[in-house]
């Protein structure tokens, strides 16, 4: 499992980033505090707190760097 914490402050980039991560079969959540929702579901993105950075949990053993490039933009550090 591999973690990243994100910033998705946006409506705009809350849909760019689930048409970018729908795209890959490996599950992902999203966690913000103790909520942890499937990161492709945009109602459960948006019942977060998108004020703060969350966390981006990717489930899988396979390497993810082509994923990782794609959501570059919206990764805080």
């Amino acid at each position: 499992m591999k973690s990243i914490s994100l910033l998705l402050n946006t409506t705009q980039s809350v849909k760019s980033f689930v048409n970018i991560i729908s795209q890959y079969d490996f599950d992902m959540d999203l966690r913000c505090g103790r909520y942890v929702v499937d990161a492709k579901s945009i109602l459960g993105i948006f019942s977060l707190d998108l004020n703060r950075p969350v966390v981006l949990e990717i489930h899988s053993d396979n390497d993810c760097d082509e994923l990782i490039n794609k959501i570059s933009k919206y990764i805080c550090q």
